[in-house]
């Protein structure tokens, strides 16, 4: 579907569908027509609840750790057509999941315009009207992060009608698209309430805490691909909205690191923002990770059990120290134990050859282990913000442009998650030390891509090299201990090889869809310099 059509069928006959955020305790209100519909608060909290789910699911169904886990190279999975081309670089502007984030990202937008169109010509009191219209201008400042971050440069919006009288518009560049979403992002920290009024909804400090991944991504566009160095006044912004959010809000880390993914910890004092998924919904406000993930329908108790061929890279396990108990919470191996699953039958028992392993987060279960379950819906949440990041955003912000730290709060931060896996602490950090607990601490949760992204902005050659070193085109033979986080090479095993493109400074832009480029081939052209309208606030947020 294309850019045009997105926009103009988004809300045909109401101006949102109410049974979208049932997981937000709004009642569903499917009929009510946009003019007679913004006179309260209530009506508020029903218009933004969308923007919880439904514009996300396209994004989430696949595309989430396809991207985020896939072409970062923590998942393998060589019959997977929404995996694969991420990972062997691959992928074109027909690439199915591709196709469908792009048009998610501009849903959210779209729907977050209307969204704010809505309330700005409310007359409602005008503190509650700001405080809604951050929520929506947060989700499409978080939207507009990811194209950033995946497309660089691209089309900003911010009215549906404008589009559908003129769909052939030119993009903007890179740097626009990050101020744009930093404006957006700053105006949520300054509006959004500082308690969330309904669980799961967004605090002031969650913009905080997506501020501080914005300004460290940012940080590193400013001197070139290979100079070297990040912007010291966007790492210091960064250090500052990551201390914001971890001193002033609400959130704490969970004692478990495997209790985070547990339908039963929903919305946990952990979660910042996260994806609300309807428990038994239809499709569109349901999470259908497990069904691609799960190793088998002893798990399910269904048919939707697809991830035996879904498995972790040798080049991920390699990463998981001896104790860390993050390992067996994200991947199931041989051996291991899982007393939430298959509970009738006393636990769920991994038993296969140790030359693989599959995916554990994002796996729950069946229906009769939580009634929350039901075919191709975990009925989980899907983490897009949690303070485990928001630690190891501060402690890279710290870090910035040395080559080591000592800094006694970053070494906290970090140090406190290594406690929470069982593993000894660290006295100094380096960047190394960091992109390792980013990528164990974050696996499976769509992220570790745009790690390395914000890393090529300005060492550009370095993250060549270090996706070139994962040698992706070598099926490795490995057997893993599963007891001891442990992989050894297999010698009596030939490896095997497939078709990857090599890494060059093209992958770290995604091709646009082809059919958003037959429908505005503008998207061919140079970037046109947008004209904002609003100055940023940075300096009334610290």
């Amino acid at each position: 579907m294309n850019m045009k059509k997105i926009f103009q069928t988004l809300f045909v006959g109401s101006f949102f569908i109410g049974s979208y955020s049932c997981s937000l305790d709004v009642e569903p209100n499917d009929q009510i027509a946009k003019e007679n519909f913004f006179t309260s608060e209530q009506d508020f909290r029903a218009a933004t609840a969308p923007l919880y789910n439904r514009v996300w699911h396209s994004f989430n169904d696949k595309f989430y750790f396809g991207l985020g886990d896939g072409r970062s190279y923590n998942l393998f999975a060589p019959y997977s057509d929404y995996i694969y081309p991420f990972s062997d670089l691959t992928e074109t502007g027909l690439t199915g999941p591709l196709v469908e984030a792009w048009r998610s990202f501009y849903v959210v937008i779209q729907q977050s315009n209307n969204t704010i169109s809505a309330i700005q010509g409310s007359s409602v009191d005008e503190e509650i009207k700001n405080r809604y219209m951050a929520e929506a201008r947060f989700m499409r400042g978080v939207a507009y992060w990811y194209i950033a971050s995946l497309w660089g440069d691209a089309i900003i919006t911010t009215s549906q009608a404008e589009i559908i009288s003129n769909p052939l518009v030119p993009k903007r560049p890179r740097n626009d698209v990050f101020e744009f979403a930093l404006r957006d992002l700053e105006y949520a920290a300054k509006y959004l309430p500082e308690q969330a009024g309904q669980a799961g909804r967004l605090t002031r400090y969650a913009a905080y805490g997506m501020l501080s991944r914005v300004y460290l991504s940012y940080s590193g566009l400013h001197d070139g691909p290979n100079s070297g160095s990040r912007n010291q006044e966007l790492l210091d912004l960064a250090k500052m909205a990551a201390a914001k959010a971890i001193n002033e809000g609400p959130y704490a880390l969970m004692n478990n690191y495997a209790d985070l993914f547990k339908i039963e910890n929903n919305n946990n004092q952990e979660s910042m923002f996260a994806l609300q998924w309807v428990p038994n919904a239809e499709w569109g406000a349901n999470n259908t990770h497990q069904a691609y993930f799960a190793l088998g329908s002893e798990i399910t108790g269904d048919d939707a059990a697809w991830g035996a061929w879904t498995r972790a890279t040798y080049d991920v396990l390699l990463e998981y120290e001896r104790n860390d108990k993050r390992r067996k919470a994200t991947w199931m191996a041989d051996g291991d134990f899982y007393p939430e699953i298959n509970k009738a039958n006393g636990g769920y028992l991994v038993e296969h050859e140790n030359t693989y392993v599959n995916v554990k987060k994002g796996v729950v279960g069946s229906n009769k282990d939580n009634p929350a379950i039901s075919r191709m819906n975990s009925g989980l949440n899907t983490y897009m913000l949690r303070l485990g990041e928001v630690y190891l955003n501060y402690a890279e912000a710290v870090l910035g442009n040395n080559s080591s730290t000592s800094d006694a709060t970053a070494l906290m931060y970090v140090n406190e998650l290594r406690e929470r896996a069982g593993l000894e602490p660290k006295s100094s950090l380096n960047f190394e030390d960091i992109l390792h607990e980013r990528r164990v601490e974050l696996a499976l949760e769509g992220q570790f891509w745009y790690d390395l992204v914000r890393w090529s902005y300005y060492e550009q050659q370095e993250v060549i090299n270090y996706i070139d070193n994962q040698e992706r085109a070598v099926i490795i033979p490995f057997t893993y201990n599963a007891a001891t986080n442990t992989v050894t090479i297999d010698e009596t095993v030939d490896a095997g090889t497939r078709a990857v493109a090599d890494p060059d400074p093209s992958i770290f832009f995604l091709p646009y869809p082809e059919s958003e480029v037959v429908q505005n081939p503008l998207l061919r052209e140079a970037p046109v310099p947008y004209e904002f309208t609003e100055e940023r606030i940075t300096d009334e947020l610290f």
